[in-house]
């Protein structure tokens, strides 16, 4: 359970550090230039959003890859690859495909890169999170 809440907070800090910095400070004139989000945007929706996000992907991780013989690299690649992908289905294809917006090819290019630096971050903390530590390791096998 421990492990499980740590990868929840390696999903949901740096994904709410980087979304709050990237989308309210340094992008902020490019997704106002975008009309895609509303003038008083609703912060608590979005942490509550990531924590429900951050607990479906630390399931999905504990389940899938968590037990895995693969090198911490390998398992950070393969994870940051899935959790990505899915990812950019649903905040980047899905916004874009429903919403009101200036430039789709412009929001497609920024929620991209956004979605690219997130994963950078939280695929390798996850793996760390569920890393079993030496002294379990030597308790497994007792």
């Amino acid at each position: 359970m421990m492990r499980f809440g740590l990868a929840v907070l390696a999903y949901v800090l740096p994904t709410f550090g980087l979304g709050f910095v990237w989308h309210l400070v340094l992008f902020d004139d490019y997704y106002r230039a975008l009309h895609i989000y509303r003038d008083d945007i609703i912060i608590p929706f979005g942490l509550l959003s990531m924590l429900i996000q951050g607990g479906i992907f630390a399931w999905i991780y504990g389940r899938t890859l968590a037990q895995s013989a693969t090198s911490f690299g390998s398992r950070a690649l393969l994870y940051g690859l899935l959790g990505a992908v899915l990812s950019w289905s649903f905040t980047t294809l899905a916004v874009a495909a429903k919403n009101i917006m200036t430039s789709v090819p412009g929001y497609l290019l920024i929620e991209t890169g956004f979605t690219l630096a997130q994963w950078i971050m939280v695929a390798p903390l996850t793996v760390l999170a569920f890393r079993r530590s030496v002294k379990d390791s030597a308790l497994a096998q007792a």
